[in-house]
């Protein structure tokens, strides 16, 4: 706390949530995201609440329109507690769609746009969507039939401007221990949980960010990393509708477009992976842009490079950085860096914020002292209470409301976290988590491939680029292309391999039988 002390915050009180969790809270904090835009659209209803694809939408226009779907999803027959998945890439009915999900006490599904089939129908079946809101030119990834027997409506957003017209309904006041939204998160065995983000959960993290980051009401945040992924939604969308700034979305990032869109939109605040602020400086526009009004680059899901930090501070002096950490499972930030701290702490994802509380354990579930490296199991009232319809997962994952991070790290004396590795067997592409198993299950579904292996290689832009190590007696190079293809149905194109190694030889395994794959690192790196 000690970091934080010269920031205004609500008071902080110790709380129990979720039957058996005693946590620090702050005493004053929003009723849910319905309630947190409510409040910015009384105060601001003139202000820019959208902005997307040179459209602008006031809080009042926004409102109007979520009342307005709100409405005729109540005709069409959802209601409080139902689930609608939001297969919906980064554009303004993503945010119009999930208020008027919101405001019906509905639960919201966002699945990211490179999920394929598969995967989708596995979400809605494990949650038992009512609903699918999805883009066109993704209607064939919408599952039907058995895949999803609990889906009975399939909108296309083109659609969503006829819907039925019904009444419309005053908000649905939630408890806020209800569950606001599902985030499906791939495990190591490759199959998605579904993390419960409730209400009280959003209103503690859009808190520590509107606190820590001093955001406010004349702050206008670029949406540049996906509507669907934790950062997206609680970062840029629930915090700009709790302080009543303006959500600016990115609809895809290549960085020349996106910095003449900092300039004209004199955007204020982001939060990106350090890959974005690299090729940002690598772009032509980036010397003659007007960028004097970014005074916030929040970033994460990856370390950002000292030379990065220094050549942004030499051309941007007014912008401070603030590294971030945090995951699906404590709905965003876990830390932050406090402002100013970044260069002197280039190592470090920061301190842990207000309600935060992170310990570092051993395999024998103790703590360890100050500086030394073990598994981070993170508590307070922004970790999730456990997976939707998974308590073997939940059991497995939590223990006294500490999520285990699967992160190995350090803390040291001063409160700075370190982290340092990863237990869990996942790999980092450019602040998209890929799972090793998930992407090898996929692999030794292909005929003729007898061991499969996947290793992270490192990459300066991405930090790692996915390779597959195989043994597949009887294919070899020419069958690359047809395996690139098998893997593109079924994984998100971040997933799909870039390289394919052919090993002649059984994959080399340790006596418990797992395959040693520092021993493919080392014989598969790149010179």
């Amino acid at each position: 706390m000690s970091h934080w002390r010269g920031v205004a915050m609500p008071p902080m009180r110790a709380e129990a949530l979720y039957g058996d969790r005693i946590v620090r809270c702050f005493a004053e904090r929003p009723a849910g995201l319905a309630a947190m835009f409510a409040r910015s659209r009384a105060a601001r209803p003139d202000a820019d609440a959208v902005v997307a694809d040179g459209t602008r939408w006031s809080y009042a226009q926004a409102d109007a329109e979520a009342a307005r779907i709100a409405a005729g999803f109540v005709a069409l027959g959802v209601g409080a507690g139902d689930r609608v998945v939001l297969l919906l890439g980064n554009r303004a009915e993503f945010v119009f769609v999930l208020l008027a999900v919101q405001r019906l006490g509905a639960i919201a599904v966002p699945i990211g746009v490179r999920e394929q089939r598969p995967g989708v129908a596995y979400v809605a079946r494990q949650c038992d969507a009512k609903a699918i809101v999805f883009d066109d030119e993704l209607a064939d990834r919408s599952p039907a039939g058995d895949d999803a027997p609990g889906l009975v409506l399939r909108i296309a957003a083109s659609a969503l401007a006829r819907l039925p017209g019904g009444v419309a309904l005053p908000p649905v006041e939630p408890a806020e221990t209800d569950v606001a939204v599902l985030l499906y998160t791939s495990g190591t065995t490759g199959k998605p949980k579904g993390a419960m983000l409730t209400h009280v959960a959003i209103a503690h993290s859009v808190l520590h960010y509107e606190a820590c980051m001093r955001l406010g009401a004349d702050d206008r945040s670029a949406l540049a990393v996906p509507a669907s992924h934790v950062t997206g939604l609680i970062a840029t969308i629930a915090s700009m509708w709790r302080v009543g700034g303006a959500i600016v979305i990115v609809r895809e990032f290549k960085a020349d477009a996106f910095v003449a869109l900092l300039a004209r939109e004199r955007v204020t605040h982001t939060l990106m992976v350090p890959a974005m602020y690299k090729l940002c400086l690598m772009s032509e526009a980036f010397a003659r842009a007007d960028l004097s009004a970014w005074r916030i680059g929040g970033y994460g899901g990856a370390p950002m490079p000292v030379a990065t930090i220094d050549e942004l501070a030499a051309r941007l002096p007014n912008l401070v950085l603030q590294n971030a950490y945090g995951a699906t499972e404590t709905t965003s930030p876990t830390t932050l860096m406090p402002a100013g701290l970044t260069r002197a702490h280039a190592d470090s994802v920061g301190v842990a914020l207000p309600c935060a509380e992170i310990r570092v354990m051993n395999d024998d579930g103790r703590e360890l002292p100050a500086g030394e490296v073990g598994e981070l199991w993170i508590g307070g009232p922004m970790v999730v209470p456990g997976y939707w319809g998974n308590a073997e997962a939940t059991a497995a994952s939590f223990t006294a409301g500490f999520w285990h991070s699967g992160d190995l790290g350090s803390v040291d004396a001063d409160g700075f976290v370190r982290i340092v590795d990863r237990k869990k067997d996942m790999l980092n592409r450019g602040g998209y988590k890929v799972y090793s198993a998930k992407v090898e299950n996929v692999l030794l579904s292909m005929p003729g491939v007898v061991e499969a292996a996947v290793i992270g290689v490192p990459c300066p832009v991405l930090g790692e680029r996915v390779h597959a190590v195989l043994h597949a007696p009887g294919l070899g190079d020419a069958d690359a292309e047809a395996l690139r293809r098998h893997c593109a149905e079924r994984l998100a194109d971040y997933e799909v391999p870039e390289r394919f190694v052919w090993s002649t030889l059984p994959l080399p395994r340790n006596a418990n039988g797992k395959v040693m794959k520092r021993i493919l690192r080392e014989q598969h790196a790149e010179p």
